[in-house]
């Protein structure tokens, strides 16, 4: 797993220093639509609280990164890159949903009283999915740069002021990938 803090990077992330006026900022609506992606994961959690459907879905983890993989070829994305960062994605998603799982299971008073139904939470997913795609080809070659770990830790910082503990584990699980 590649970390976020690398030498000065973070210096130079937080402080806006070294950074072209036209990249600054350029990874904000991606890894906003991630941590969109991570906060989605409480309904998700809430669908399947109690019920036979388990966190770890392997054959529907596969269907979504088959479908990525797809649609990055379509969009001039190497689709083995795309699947990977998916799949970090996934990761996040499910450790946002263990953490409210265990949670729930340790506070009987805070379990969810509604059960959102998976496929009206799976259109919302997919909507997220095909930005998150749109948002990797367009970011393509700046990612690929020297800049990227810099710019995306300010972009993550600027993202997760809202977000609680557990969503910020999710975020930093959902996009050190994000750079080659």
């Amino acid at each position: 797993m590649r970390s976020l803090i690398v030498g000065s990077a973070v210096v130079i992330a937080v402080l806006g220093l070294g950074l072209p006026a036209s990249a600054e900022g350029a990874l904000d609506p991606l890894v906003g639509s991630a941590a969109q992606r991570v906060a989605l994961a409480d309904q998700v959690a809430a669908a399947k609280w109690g019920t036979e459907s388990p966190i770890e879905d392997p054959e529907r983890e596969q269907q979504v990164l088959d479908g990525v993989a797809e649609e990055a070829a379509e969009l001039g994305l190497d689709p083995e890159e795309a699947k990977r960062i998916f799949r970090d994605q996934i990761e996040a998603s499910k450790l946002v949903q263990r953490g409210l799982h265990e949670h729930w299971r340790a506070n009987p008073d805070e379990q969810p009283t509604e059960r959102p139904d998976l496929g009206e939470i799976r259109p919302e997913l997919d909507r997220l999915g095909e930005a998150i795609l749109l948002q990797l080809r367009d970011t393509d070659e700046l990612r690929d740069g020297p800049s990227c770990d810099g710019q995306l830790l300010s972009a993550y910082v600027r993202a997760a002021h809202d977000l609680t503990v557990l969503h910020h584990a999710g975020l930093g699980r959902a996009i050190p990938s994000l750079c080659s």
